[in-house]
């Protein structure tokens, strides 16, 4: 270059639409991974919850992977037609959430034993209606009810 030359020409292009498009795709990752970080679990309790709601008691225990202590017994006396949650004949996922540092999502149910589940204004039913949290572990989709 001599001094002479011209300096060189710099663009005045603008760079606004590769930014823009740089923020969405980082905006649409964020939002996929926050709508979809829980799927597996939810999946998981959905299957369970649609078992017992269908009154598939033995494929709803067999879901539950439970351990030794916790008997075909026990899992009547909390889901079974006459028991403490039971029977559940319509839910509703509420919230699923995982604690820090846990190894399980907590997903947030309201089970009903009326089908469809009970709107909010026949408080009726909606009385009947109870919310439970079941913890789903993140490695073999076991359910368990929270320590």
């Amino acid at each position: 270059m001599t001094l002479l030359d011209p300096p060189p020409v710099t663009s005045h292009k603008s760079r606004a639409i590769p930014f823009t498009i740089a923020a969405v795709t980082i905006a649409a990752i964020v939002v996929l991974y926050f709508v979809f970080r829980y799927y597996p679990e939810k999946k998981a309790a959905e299957r369970f919850f649609n078992a017992l709601a269908a009154d598939n008691i033995d494929q709803a225990y067999e879901l539950w992977k439970p351990g030794p202590s916790y008997t075909k017994k026990d899992f009547l006396a909390d889901w079974g037609p006459e028991g403490y949650y039971g029977p559940v004949k319509s839910y509703e996922i509420l919230k699923t959430s995982s604690p820090h540092g846990a190894n399980a999502v907590d997903v947030r149910v309201a089970v009903s034993p009326f089908s469809p589940m009970p709107d909010a204004s026949d408080p009726e039913k909606s009385r009947k209606t109870k919310v439970v949290s079941v913890w789903v572990i993140t490695s073999d989709k076991s359910l368990s009810f929270p320590p």
